[in-house]
């Protein structure tokens, strides 16, 4: 019998309260190393929450995550979020600087000097041309910039990527050729990615595991042929069912 992957991160209990409502209510869950997790699920069911308990943008009521070994809450919240690759719903590059000083952000607060070279490969891991480092962010298109946004989470070198809603702004084509890349960046190097969205159809593409949160529970924990035989329950199925029905729609029109 084969033994099962360690934890890499792993949620205890873990719920997040404002005021009298749980946003995540006692979320118990392991993510073992190489998996790529999506977190699916409609608008305050509690993903982006859950999300950011990782790294402490979000602090937990109670509860506990464990990154390897170590309890998040162990140390200052500030080194942990630059061992952890992060891309924002919104870009979140600063106007006033550079490509390059985006992308070196996260290596400069730790006193590191990122040289030129490892910027030009992070550009050109995310498929932009190197020449790019010296641009403004308001010189980019939506895609380059969040392209960017992804560069700068590589750039620490963190194994563990979170990624919230990353493609929501972009175009139907950037987003598709974007999500892909993303995912081919996953299995080259050998990351582990968590990563929300409310699109099913991009969980399905992207992912290895599917969670479905409803009402701050995860009320799925599936792999995405699982979903697309049935499985996973109500909540799940209404979410699947979303681009089923867009598949068949499409079919018609070809027919």
């Amino acid at each position: 019998m084969s033994q099962a992957a360690p934890a890499f991160l792993r949620f205890d209990a873990l719920t997040k309260s404002y005021d009298e409502v749980d946003a995540v209510r006692a979320v118990s869950l392991t993510i073992a190393e190489g998996e790529f997790v999506a977190l699916v699920g409609a608008s305050g069911s509690g993903k982006s929450t859950l999300l950011k308990c990782i790294n402490r943008l979000v602090e937990p009521t109670l509860g506990r995550v464990l990154l390897g070994e170590e309890d998040v809450l162990a140390g200052p919240a500030a080194p942990l979020r630059r061992r952890i690759g992060y891309v924002f719903q919104g870009i979140g590059l600063f106007p006033h600087m550079s490509v390059a000083e985006n992308i070196a952000l996260g290596p400069r607060l730790e006193g590191e000097a990122l040289p030129d070279a490892r910027i030009a490969e992070l550009l050109e891991l995310v498929e932009l041309d190197p020449a790019m480092a010296t641009r403004l962010p308001a010189e980019l298109s939506g895609g380059q910039r969040q392209r960017v946004g992804v560069a700068r989470a590589l750039a620490g070198d963190s194994h563990l990527l979170l990624m919230d809603e990353p493609f929501g702004a972009l175009d139907p084509i950037t987003r598709g050729q974007l999500g892909e890349r993303v995912r081919r960046l996953h299995e080259e190097l050998g990351l582990t990615t968590v990563m929300v969205t409310h699109d099913m159809a991009e969980a399905l593409l992207l992912a290895t595991r599917v969670l479905v949160m409803d009402q701050g529970q995860i009320v799925a924990d599936e792999t995405p042929q699982a979903l697309l035989s049935g499985e996973g329950g109500e909540v799940a199925q209404a979410l699947v069912a979303v681009p089923r029905a867009q598949a068949r729609a499409l079919a018609g029109i070809s027919a």
